[in-house]
């Protein structure tokens, strides 16, 4: 299929070991030709094509599709296709990393990082969906911009308890809180007032505005006396904007303030990223098209694998019982227990030794199955009158 939009990938470290070129193969791939080899789960990675049998692989030719192309040249490596990752190049499990951590992957580079060597502390865990990591913040630097309005804050710890994971909440005393109240209420006067005396010095427009219309116009005014409008006339005419207004050019002219940290962002946050002309193509020069489009989220992904589930979740045992008479019913059940009974037994040889089950396994038992089968059948029946 060329290079599938998302998908869960593997690297086989069997077959391209430390030293060899990065590869990655597909679902398919890693079950058909690398059942027995040892591989590295790597989640999901966008805009991939499966390496399966190229020319990375000096030994091993695909068994689902023989031909392919020598390399793959859109797809993207890194650290994690030799079961390396975040900024310590550790492997994931560590056996020799004692300190519990979960591991948060970015949505630009894609590589998975420990939540302590972020430069940041991370949200709970329900409170942010994606994060993009210090090197990607520096490399799409206008992220900035929008973190101060988008993004979710990372949660603060003081700096004497900041080994030990303490999070720093500070409480007002009642004394504080109402110093706070009766400075707030001195200030809340003083504005009060020198609001009316603003309104005091101007003149008033309350009453006209209410008939105003969009050429300033009395709207009662035009009724009995017709004015013609800046469409027909260039006394009054307007200047109309030819490109839209951009959202991070609003942003950029506000203060904002970057850190040498990691970012992490809520459910719907690409939605609100600018798409006027400059900013698609600096997102094209940057190589991060995909911020824009809500379909690439991981999230998006499983959503959708959720629901083509929920799809095929029919039982076609029970459309097939329902075109039948009585009798057909009670056999077709009947042979049904049998083969999940018979089944069932038959894999749990492969789950307790830890095996790959195969297109032959599957096929020796359906034939040792139906030779059962036909030596029941041969036996004589017995029906009742």
């Amino acid at each position: 299929q060329g290079a599938v939009k998302r998908q869960a990938l593997y690297a086989c470290s069997t077959c391209t070991p430390p030293g060899a070129e990065p590869a990655g193969i597909c679902l398919a791939c890693s079950y058909e030709c690398h059942g027995t080899h040892r591989l590295f789960e790597l989640y999901t990675k966008r805009n991939f094509r499966c390496d399966c049998g190229n020319s990375k692989f000096k030994n091993l030719q695909c068994k689902l599709l023989p031909e392919k192309s020598k390399v793959n040249s859109g797809n993207k490596y890194n650290d994690n296709f030799y079961g390396l990752y975040c900024t310590c190049k550790r492997p994931y499990p560590d056996p020799e990393d004692e300190i519990p951590d979960e591991m948060i992957q970015c949505i630009v580079c894609e590589d998975w990082f420990h939540g302590r060597h972020l430069g940041a502390v991370p949200p709970e865990s329900g409170d942010f969906h994606e994060m993009v990591c210090q090197a990607c913040m520096d490399h799409c630097h206008f992220l900035w911009a929008y973190a101060s309005q988008l993004a979710v804050p990372p949660l603060t710890k003081t700096n004497s308890l900041e080994d030990e994971g303490v999070v720093l909440k500070v409480e007002e005393s009642e004394e504080q809180k109402k110093e706070i109240k009766k400075e707030s209420g001195v200030e809340h006067e003083d504005t009060k007032e020198e609001k009316q005396l603003e309104q005091f010095n101007e003149p008033s427009t309350s009453s006209g505005s209410e008939f105003l219309n969009t050429y300033g116009y009395c709207s009662k005014f035009l009724q009995i006396f017709p004015v013609e409008t800046a469409e027909t006339t260039s006394e009054f005419s307007f200047t109309k904007s030819e490109k839209p207004i951009c959202k991070l050019r609003e942003l950029q002219s506000k203060p904002f303030v970057k850190k040498d940290a990691a970012t992490f962002w809520p459910s719907n946050w690409r939605s609100k990223l600018c798409t006027c002309e400059d900013c698609l193509k600096m997102y094209s020069e940057l190589e991060v098209q995909f911020l824009t489009d809500e379909c690439d989220t991981v999230l998006a992904y499983e959503n959708k694998g959720t629901s083509d589930q929920e799809t095929e979740r029919r039982d076609p045992l029970m459309d097939t019982l329902n075109s039948m008479n009585r009798v057909q019913q009670v056999e077709l059940i009947c042979e049904y227990n049998d083969l999940k009974t018979e089944l069932t037994d038959y894999l749990r040889r492969f789950a307790d030794e830890g095996t790959v089950v195969k297109r032959e396994d599957i096929q020796h038992f359906f034939e040792e199955f139906q030779s059962r089968k036909r030596r029941r059948t041969n036996r004589m029946q017995y029906y009742c009158s």
